[in-house]
């Protein structure tokens, strides 16, 4: 069932998202607000992001389909977020936390996971300042688009010591694909 999802999202079936609202849309970026939302989530350490997702990734993919207390299937959504907080030089390993929506099923009460490297997250409601690319995405991409858009919303009150990238499709997709950068406003 899950690769036949996974086939049907490169060719356009929709995976499930968290819900947001668009605040504002201008010079290339929008200011979106999302609901506060579970999701799951593991975190690795590693100098490149590429690989640090690559494992995480397969930890989570275990727990949706059935490596949890419960053995439940839960539904591949989209986008696949990472939470990352750079190393303090160009040489030293970043904190990467990969984390998977838990779909509107299971919010209430998501399967504990089995593996104890993974666990639930609350993110809270948040306001997030968003620009998208296409392509394939690697590590110097994500890095260069996030500067980019952090000199777009420069004059903003905005996290500097984290950032999010998200990637909406599977790696088999090669057309039309979606990546974004976030940053979270702070709040006033």
């Amino acid at each position: 069932m899950y690769f036949v999802k996974a086939i049907g999202q490169s060719f356009g079936y929709m995976l499930e998202k968290p819900p947001y609202t668009v605040v504002e849309s201008k010079d290339g970026y929008e200011e979106r607000k999302y609901a506060a939302a579970k999701w799951v989530s593991t975190t690795a350490q590693d100098m490149s992001q590429e690989n640090a997702v690559n494992t995480s990734f397969r930890k989570l993919f275990t727990y949706i389909t059935g490596g949890n207390e419960l053995g439940t299937k839960v539904d591949m959504t989209a986008p696949v977020a990472t939470r990352i907080v750079p190393g303090a030089g160009p040489n030293c390993e970043s904190t990467f936390t990969v984390s998977f929506y838990i779909p509107p099923k299971h919010q209430e009460s998501p399967p504990a996971p089995k593996d104890n490297s993974v666990f639930i997250e609350s993110f809270p409601e948040m306001t997030i300042y968003a620009s998208g690319f296409g392509g394939f995405a690697d590590d110097t991409k994500w890095i260069a688009h996030a500067r980019e858009l952090s000199e777009k919303i420069k004059d903003k009150n905005f996290h500097q010591e984290f950032y999010f990238t998200a990637g909406y499709d599977a790696p088999f997709k090669l057309f039309n694909r979606l990546n974004e950068v976030w940053f979270v406003k702070k709040d006033s």
